[in-house]
């Protein structure tokens, strides 16, 4: 067996012992993302054995592997250590130079809103010093740059992380999935503060069951520093399942005054919010063009989670102007029609419910939603969100939304399953049919409203991925129709 050894990453002896002088460039865990001169490190997946897929990682150019199991002689240097899962972590910090020690890392977990909430922390306290990780992403003053995950796997997250400490920041805010924790990408962070927004049933096809969904998302909190902060929402159902499991300090944001951040009031416009919250019995007015409850709320943890590490509150929430949220009640512009149509990431019962509401509280005539549910993802959930839809919207059109190797007719079917009134829903198959549809339906102050991918750029069928994007598919046919 090797033992790490040495500070500089660069060549093979100097992260093992080792006769090796072999450059590494990079450390992967997924043959796919392989590059010339990489380190390949052959974890335990839940489903997948890395070890499966070294000659993958060799033709791609991995210039060394790391293994538990001895798998013969190949062309590359083979290194040998106890446990690939428990190395990866050690040998990531190591290669990057501890990045995580330079930053403060706040964990912003939840069902819904966590993207919300990410992205105003890191308003809050400016991009200069705070970077951020989620569904949209990984950004900072300096860059803008895709991830692929909202959670990346751990060999990608400290190589994001050391982005960071060489642009200057201090903070990262990290989206943390249920699935990150489910797969361990997640146990050896700690987190100087950690805030949960909510939760609600989700991912049960990975989790098996809802008390399983809940320990994992519980898991941030076990992970704050014992000096850390541990932000909760108390109006949430599941607050005192969370509060169990919370170290450092406990503070609390919601609707009672005995809240730490006491949501005190607020009034929902059609162009913006007003908001009163008191905390530390100061009283705090502000606008913001955020608009939703949920967004109260959003704002409400970035808030209390930002005062907590001791920035100074009215000076933070200037930094409200600044956000812009991608993919979250994104208004499409007027190319000269007389209706609105929004695209939003809302894909949980949940969330489809609060923003269905919150839109039936502006000036509009009917809500027509096109929205469908991912293959190979949580089953019993997709009745649920059909149901929630024709609940709370005028009309509902159903559609494919990444069937991957999953048939989207029976996936359109188990949808509408519990739906009673059939004249409440219609099912396009094809997505960009369905958006069309809807906006020819359109009328004079009608909302269209598209859900569940918000700014993503693909759909995954059967056949493979395809370059497909919701905003750039409603424009091109709004710009057809009303050129």
């Amino acid at each position: 067996m090797y033992t790490l050894i040495g500070d500089s990453m660069k060549k093979l002896n100097e992260l093992y012992e080792c006769e090796y002088d072999t450059l590494i460039k990079g450390i992967k865990i997924n043959s796919k993302d392989v590059e010339d001169g990489d380190l390949f490190i052959c974890t335990m997946g839940v489903t997948a054995d890395r070890h499966d897929y070294i000659d993958d990682a060799i033709s791609k150019g991995a210039a060394a592997i790391v293994v538990s199991k001895d798998v013969g002689e190949k062309s590359v240097p083979i290194i040998k250590v106890e446990d690939t899962n428990k190395e990866l972590p050690l040998l990531c910090r190591r290669f990057y130079d501890y990045p995580d020690k330079e930053l403060k890392i706040i964990a912003v977990g939840g069902t819904d809103g966590k993207t919300s909430t990410a992205t105003i922390i890191q308003a809050l306290i400016g991009n200069d010093k705070c970077a951020y990780i989620g569904t949209n992403g990984r950004n900072c003053a300096a860059f803008n740059r895709d991830t692929g995950n909202t959670t990346p796997d751990t060999d990608k997250l400290y190589m994001y992380f050391r982005e960071f400490v060489d642009a200057g920041c201090k903070y990262v805010a990290l989206e943390t999935s249920s699935e990150a924790y489910f797969r361990g990408r997640l146990v050896h962070f700690k987190y100087c503060a950690g805030v949960i927004t909510n939760i609600t049933s989700e991912h049960l096809n990975i989790h098996g069951s809802f008390e399983n969904y809940l320990d994992c998302k519980c898991q941030e909190f076990e992970q704050v520093e014992e000096d850390g902060i541990s932000i909760l929402n108390k109006d949430d159902s599941h607050y005192e399942d969370v509060l169990k499991h919370c170290h450092g300090t406990v503070v609390t944001y919601g609707l009672d005054k005995d809240n730490d951040l006491w949501i005190k009031d607020y009034k929902i416009c059609p162009d913006k919010t007003d908001i009163t919250y008191v905390y530390k019995d100061k009283e705090y007015k502000f606008t913001t063009k955020l608009l939703g409850e949920f967004n109260v709320y959003n704002i409400a943890g970035a808030l209390l989670t930002v005062a907590s590490l001791g920035f100074d509150v009215e000076e933070a929430l200037k930094g409200l102007d600044n956000v812009n949220v991608s993919g979250r009640l994104d208004i499409l512009p007027n190319v000269g029609q007389n209706f609105t149509v929004m695209v939003d990431y809302a894909h949980t019962p949940n969330g489809i419910a609060n923003l269905l509401k919150f839109v039936h509280t502006l000036d509009i005539n009917k809500s027509i939603v096109v929205i469908g549910q991912a293959g190979e993802r949580d089953p019993y959930k997709r009745p649920v969100v059909g149901k929630t839809v024709c609940d709370n919207a005028s009309y509902a059109i159903f559609c494919y939304e990444d069937p991957r190797s999953e048939d989207p007719v029976k996936i359109c079917e188990d949808i509408v399953r519990d739906i009673e009134d059939k004249s409440k829903y219609e099912i396009v198959i094809d997505r960009s049919e369905a958006i069309k549809k809807a906006i020819d339906m359109a009328e004079e102050n009608d909302m269209v409203l598209i859900l569940g991918k918000g700014n993503e750029t693909y759909e995954k069928l059967k056949d493979g991925t395809i370059y497909f994007n919701d905003e750039e598919e409603a424009m091109k046919y709004l710009k057809e129709r009303f050129k």
